[in-house]
């Protein structure tokens, strides 16, 4: 893959800016730049992003309807009428339920949960599961990332006598909102609330806040459940800024000291055991795990693991979820081979700056990871839908800087259903009206979408010599933890390398390049990794210089040792 470098050239008043940060935080000019990068200015703004306090967490009462929230569980727990915690079947939704069941079941034990059924049901609020709710004797729905578009399933629930807090974090509908009891979701075109990205375990954070705030609770009750709302930012990609890097921050760290029984077993069938846990290892090992359940069986299968109190049953269920997890990847590989070959055979395709793609016998839990796999490959905005009973059910997911809801929003006349966020989102077509929709869709697009945009493209944060990266700057590095969107890890590039004349290719298939390399300002040799990158290694065996894009990060095998991950490799001749 061909990338795109952005290299932002700092203006010389942002140079003074980053010297005399750097001489107040004991960091230097290029660490300090990065901060001026992301908005932080002063030596104050530094300490509190380098050190989040949990003291700096928002009011929960500043959210529109917390206080009607509280009231009303306070209310359900006085009269003791059932309550039902509600949530989808992806990590942020089983997440949130845990978090929140976990919690009230300390106070409250006329409560359960409640994780719809993907291939029965379908995502949020479903008919089913009032009924059910209403054969049970609740009273009370307590809903965790969805609900925000569920306006006739709450009015139904509204005449059997349950009421629901909506706890939700996707754009709602214009201004309309369901007639619920209270809706907590920053996102309300109302809101007051000074943070809007928050993930849905997030909100429902929040609310336990609230209550425990409501009820005299010492916060400190409240720390466990940080490893829940770290795993959800993580895996459900919202901005690790504000609110969202104090509760990642903190929730890392609970998840390395101290993790409850259910994470601790998914982190012992992953292989983790003994290492420091950072977002990537959320992203790529815990969440996939939690999010199997869901897309291969039921998400409640999640919840019992995460809620669970007995290790060597937990051991088992997370054994059971790695299974799962397995033939995700089975199903996964095949639609995407299925997939690249629809879009060979697509005429015009290479063209076309959108992808919609429809099968009537593809996995509905795993389309959209297949459609994630079809925008890396492609990089142009992606649709893949399964087919039942007339009825298509999609996911969509997007590229740097294009607005995936937003081309969803302008098809919505066709749609049955849709949610989401600018680079995932989620919809219902009748199959009928599938044509149409993928001629709107892709105008759309093509209309709208920049074309540096459906290129794959880094952004490079400073242009830096081998000199300059040292152990300290490494330890300095660590401090800007953990990444995220709008917090991603530093890029830096380096012109001009040479091969020390040791670099190899490496793997079972020989298809990267572990380096040693020399630039020349210094003597300092550099090791770095290139992942899948072993067509360079020709070029780079030849002695000729080339341009390096790269992450800084510590050597997993030599604790203290710089290693650069090398992102992309630019000749600075034709490879021939």
């Amino acid at each position: 893959m061909q990338f795109k470098w952005n290299n932002e050239t700092a203006t010389p008043e942002r140079l003074a800016q980053a010297k005399e940060l750097a001489e107040k935080i004991g960091m230097s000019p290029i660490l300090a730049d990065l901060l001026i990068r992301r908005g932080i200015k002063t030596e104050s703004a530094a300490k509190r992003f380098f050190r989040p306090m949990l003291n700096d967490l928002i009011d929960p009462f500043l959210m529109n309807d917390m206080d009607i929230a509280v009231d009303r569980l306070n209310d359900a727990m006085g009269r003791k009428e059932r309550i039902m915690v509600y949530g989808d079947y992806d990590v942020d939704g089983c997440t949130a339920v845990a978090l929140v069941y976990k919690f009230l079941q300390q106070f409250y034990s006329n409560i359960e949960y409640y994780i719809p059924d993907r291939y029965e049901e379908g995502y949020g609020v479903s008919h089913g599961a009032i009924d059910y709710a209403n054969e049970k004797g609740i009273k009370l729905i307590i809903v965790l990332d969805c609900g925000i578009k569920a306006f006739d399933e709450i009015a139904y629930a509204k005449s059997l006598g349950i009421d629901f807090i909506i706890c939700d974090h996707h754009e709602p509908e214009d201004e309309q909102l369901p007639d619920a009891v209270a809706i907590l979701n920053p996102k309300r075109h109302d809101s007051t609330y000074p943070f809007k990205h928050l993930s849905g375990c997030g909100v429902g954070f929040k609310l336990m806040q609230a209550f425990a705030k409501n009820n005299g609770l010492q916060f400190s009750r409240l720390i466990q459940l940080l490893e829940f709302c770290v795993v959800s930012i993580a895996s459900d990609f919202v901005p690790v800024t504000g609110e969202n890097r104090i509760l990642a921050f903190h929730g890392l760290k609970q998840i390395n000291q101290n993790p409850s029984i259910g994470l601790k077993a998914i982190i012992d069938v992953c292989g983790l055991t003994g290492k420091e846990l950072n977002m990537n290892d959320l992203v790529f090992k815990i969440g996939p795990r939690i999010n199997a359940s869901g897309r291969m069986q039921n998400g409640k299968e999640a919840v019992e693991l995460l809620v669970e109190r007995d290790f060597t049953k937990a051991l088992m269920d997370a054994d059971r979820l790695n299974g799962y997890n397995e033939m995700r990847k089975d199903v996964d590989k095949q639609m995407t081979e299925e997939a690249n070959k629809i879009v060979a055979r697509l005429e015009g395709q290479q063209h076309r700056q959108s992808i919609v793609l429809y099968d009537e016998g593809w996995s509905k839990g795993v389309i959209g990871i297949v459609a994630s796999r079809l925008t890396d490959i492609y990089y142009r905005p992606t649709i893949v839908m399964t087919i039942i009973d007339g009825v298509a059910t999609g996911s969509a997911r997007s590229v740097g800087g294009f607005d995936i809801y937003d081309a969803l929003k302008s098809c919505r006349d066709l749609l049955v259903n849709f949610g989401g966020h600018t680079y995932a989102a989620g919809l219902t077509i009748k199959s009928k009206d599938i044509p149409e929709f993928c001629k709107r869709f892709h105008e759309y697009v093509s209309r709208n979408i920049r074309k540096e945009q459906t290129h794959p493209q880094l952004d490079i944060e400073a242009e830096i010599d081998f000199k300059d990266i040292t152990k300290k700057m490494l330890g300095d590095l660590k401090k800007f933890m953990p990444h995220g969107p709008c917090n991603p890890k530093p890029i830096f590039c380096t012109r001009g390398v040479y091969d020390y004349g040791t670099s190899k290719v490496v793997g079972r298939h020989q298809e990267h390049i572990k380096l040693e390399l020399v630039d020349s300002k210094s003597s300092n040799v550099m090791n770095g990794i290139a992942f899948g990158q072993s067509s360079f290694a020709r070029y780079i065996k030849s002695k000729r210089s080339f341009d390096i894009a790269y992450v800084i990060e510590e050597n997993s095998y030599k604790r203290g040792e710089v290693q650069l991950q090398i992102e992309d490799i630019k000749p600075c001749e034709q490879y021939t």
